[in-house]
């Protein structure tokens, strides 16, 4: 059966199972998925925005990851996935008919929910898990539309079922009162992660994610989707630097003249017999291009040069010798 428009997924697969055919009905679009049918009853269903078997098995604990690989290993080409963890001791018959239950009604929401998706049946293909459960197919699609119906009921907005979850600033109101599934969103919820990476990271059904996204939403504990889009692209770009900047390419000055004072030499012009100031090379005194040059260093107690010396100024009167000798001790060992 080629890839239609006009029928939705949930008349196509009545159809099929009408028809007891054996295949998959593969549907298209955002999260888009398969429903695996036997003979016209579904046997499994996944999607990317719900977790599938190995997933809640592994992410809950009940089995460990190298065991279900192992499974995966042996079992896949033959589709016997599930029956080798049964017979292998590993999981009883009533555990992994319970597992792939809630993974296969999980699934069908966002594998049928969507009536505009394309879809396409895919005669004689199987699933590698293996035939562990049968269920009507009118019962999925009753089930389908009842959960659409509770999650119009608590918010009617299916955006914050693919938008990544951003937890508000600041509640809405000075108490807020959350059930424990919240609490856990709230937590790995990093502005980031879509609800179908938190359903994978916690291990949980994406439908329950979601259920509980839609009540925080309409709580006002996270952010809407629509706030979370902007036209403006400079919301994103990087101020620009005020000011120059000096191109790394551009070279030292030939000399520069290195100042030990706190006046220029103009002021005080040395003596004819005095040697001329210091004058450093380049890159001498200097670790970089841009960093200014080093003064010259002079030791602890040493006078200034006579051009920068000048006049000593007047003391005061009422001057604490003491106090005064402290600080040039201290403004000595500082140089």
């Amino acid at each position: 059966m080629a890839a239609t428009r006009t029928a939705t997924p949930g008349t196509l697969l009545a159809q099929v199972a009408g028809a007891r055919q054996t295949g998959a009905l593969m549907v298209g679009g955002h999260p888009g998925g398969a429903v695996y049918v036997l003979e016209g009853r579904v046997m499994y269903a996944e999607s990317p925005a719900a977790p599938g078997v190995g997933e809640l098995l592994t992410s809950s604990g009940r089995l460990a990851g190298r065991t279900w690989q192992n499974a995966l290993d042996l079992g896949t080409s033959t589709a016997r996935v599930g029956r080798l963890l049964v017979e292998q001791g590993h999981l009883t018959q009533g555990e992994l008919e319970l597992c792939v239950l809630g993974a296969t009604y999980d699934a069908a929401y966002f594998v049928l929910a969507d009536t505009d998706a394309p879809v396409e049946f895919l005669a004689g293909a199987t699933h590698w898990l293996g035939p562990v459960v049968h269920i009507d197919a009118a019962a999925i699609n009753r089930e389908v539309r009842r959960r659409i119906k509770l999650l119009d009921e608590i918010l009617p907005n299916p955006r914050v079922d693919v938008a990544p979850v951003i937890p508000v600033t600041r509640p809405p109101r000075e108490r807020v009162t959350i059930t424990a599934p919240q609490w856990e969103l709230l937590v790995h919820a990093d502005g980031q992660r879509t609800p179908a990476d938190l359903a994978q990271l916690l291990g949980r059904a994406g439908y329950a994610i979601i259920q509980e996204l839609r009540r925080m939403a309409a709580a006002g504990l996270i952010e809407p989707p629509e706030q979370r889009v902007t036209d403006n692209p400079e919301f994103v770009r990087l101020p620009h630097p005020r000011g120059t900047s000096v191109p790394l390419s551009r070279t030292a000055p030939s000399s520069v003249p290195v100042i030990s004072g706190p006046e220029p030499a103009a002021r005080h012009p040395p003596p004819d017999d005095d040697p001329p100031p210091a004058v450093a090379a380049p890159g001498e005194n200097n670790a970089g291009l841009n960093r200014p040059p080093r003064l010259a260093r002079r030791k602890p107690g040493a006078k200034l040069p006579k051009e920068f010396a000048g006049e000593s100024p007047p003391a005061h009167q009422g001057a604490d010798e003491v106090l005064l000798k402290r600080i040039r001790t201290a403004l000595r060992a500082l140089r």
